[in-house]
């Protein structure tokens, strides 16, 4: 079964002021949809046609040569995306509770020094990509990756991202990444964050 653009949880125009109405419109619905599309076309008729998108990004090696950078393109553009606009929601920010509050703490000193690294990795890419908190098997770890790549595809477990690719933000904040990943903290949904965490 072919993969499907995931419904926005909120309306286009939820996340104001942070994310404009236009911004979400276009992303979600050209955007996403075209990673879709792409990655459905790649996979038609191949033994992948259908598995999760983990199992396939996890797996990139085996799939055929020739449909490998759109499937590690599109496919992450995918998943990325699906995590995206779940980890955030209206009335957002605040601070994380739980387990995940606890394991902040201990790995990073507390919440804002994690923003602290998490916006220094997203201002620091250079080009398109994402900045992530992501577990890798042992311990929360903040990183950066170009393009769409996913830390799914090292098999780590994205626990939040935010897209620094020009269209998330360009329409409000021009050329002023810091500006974005500074505002985004106000639409960050915590409970969707420690949910994935506490499931890892």
């Amino acid at each position: 079964m072919p993969y499907e653009l995931p419904p926005l949880p909120y309306d286009y125009a939820a996340l104001e002021p942070t994310i404009d109405e236009q911004t979400m419109r276009i992303h979600h619905d050209k955007h996403h949809q075209a990673y879709v599309d792409n990655v459905n076309k790649a996979l038609d008729g191949t033994e992948w046609d259908g598995k999760p998108i983990e199992q396939v990004l996890d797996n990139l090696d085996l799939i055929p040569e020739d449909k490998r950078m759109v499937v590690r393109n599109n496919g992450g553009g995918h998943a990325n995306h699906s995590l995206f606009w779940e980890i955030m929601k209206p009335g957002g920010g605040g601070s994380p509770s739980g387990a995940l509050a606890s394991a902040i703490d201990d790995a990073f000193g507390g919440v804002d020094d994690l923003k602290a690294a998490i916006n220094d990795a997203g201002v620091k890419r250079f080009g398109s990509g994402w900045t992530w908190l992501l577990w890798d098997g042992t311990g929360l770890e903040v990183r950066s990756t170009p393009n769409q790549d996913s830390p799914l595809m090292d098999g780590h477990v994205p626990l939040l991202g935010i897209d620094v690719w020009e269209h998330a933000y360009y329409l409000k904040y021009q050329n002023r990444r810091p500006d974005y990943l500074a505002a985004w903290w106000d639409v960050v949904n915590w409970d969707e964050v420690g949910r994935r965490f506490d499931a890892r």
